[in-house]
């Protein structure tokens, strides 16, 4: 098995929204973004399988003393994944910073249950999530700067998304992304989080985090310069599915994220595509 083999087996395990809109890209910087998709499984797999903190630690700078090997002259990566990242950096001017951010990232859900506010929370989407938007796009390639501020803007809406629908399963986990202030604000004790307990206060603390995401993708579109809208064009499928499904969230009843896990089914992640392929993306 070649590292990217290695890498396309890894994005398929995952049957993940996130690479249901790069199959229209050309071979080449589809292979990039498996291979990009593949370095960020590994990582968050390695915070969510290992129960020792410790271990998850070693583990994860086991995986930056790896990359490194991918940006040295004479490096030779160990793992698959970084294997096939040495072959696509260069292609790319994938930025050796913004891939150590992602471990950065990673590093915080080992230490960080809790986040006091959104500007804390927002440091944390940065790096696990503005980040991967910023090497999207270097992959889809742009001419203006600007290009940069908005994939990391909507990498924060979906990263929002993710937060929003993944909150039943992050309190199996003992975890809360939700802000502790916004949760006193809006009278939502923490116990009654990880108690699974449905109340008036916890649907409006929801839908409050709903119109926010909302907002954050409009403000990524504003930001998306014209003369690089057909370039970034897969991105915005990208969050076109994802704004779809916290359509979706919403729609079922926001606070409904405590009992179950919305998904969309592929055939209609399909349909999203091909729509915005054709129509462009308006949140």
């Amino acid at each position: 098995m070649t590292p990217f083999d290695y890498c396309e087996h890894k994005a398929r395990e995952s049957q993940s929204s996130f690479l249901a809109g790069f199959r229209f890209l050309p071979t080449e910087k589809r292979q990039a973004i498996t291979v990009l998709y593949a370095f960020c499984r590994e990582l968050d797999d390695v915070v969510d399988d290992c129960t020792d903190p410790q271990v998850a630690k070693t583990t994860l700078a086991w995986w930056r003393a790896d990359l490194q090997k991918v940006f040295d002259a004479n490096g030779l990566p160990e793992h698959p994944v970084q294997q096939a990242l040495r072959q696509i950096v260069p292609k790319f001017s994938l930025p050796h910073n913004e891939l150590e951010e992602l471990i950065n990232g990673m590093e915080m859900d080992l230490h960080h249950v809790r986040y006091n506010s959104f500007a804390d929370l927002q440091y944390y989407c940065y790096r696990v999530a503005g980040v991967v938007g910023r090497l999207i796009a270097r992959i889809l390639g742009f001419q203006n700067a600007q290009t940069l501020e908005y994939a990391e803007k909507l990498g924060l809406a979906l990263q929002l998304t993710n937060i929003i629908r993944d909150v039943g399963e992050d309190a199996r986990m003992g975890r809360i992304y939700l802000p502790i202030n916004e949760l006193a604000q809006f009278n939502v004790p923490a116990q009654s989080i990880l108690s699974y307990t449905l109340t008036p206060e916890f649907e409006k603390l929801m839908q409050f985090q709903v119109q926010r995401a909302q907002e954050t993708y409009r403000q990524a579109i504003d930001l998306l310069p014209e003369c690089d809208k057909k370039a970034q064009k897969v991105g915005l499928i990208m969050g076109g599915i994802y704004h779809a499904l916290l359509h979706e969230i919403a729609a079922d009843g926001v606070a409904n994220v405590l009992r179950y896990k919305i998904k969309i089914p592929n055939p209609r992640k399909i349909r999203i595509a091909l729509r915005v392929w054709l129509l462009g993306f308006q949140p």
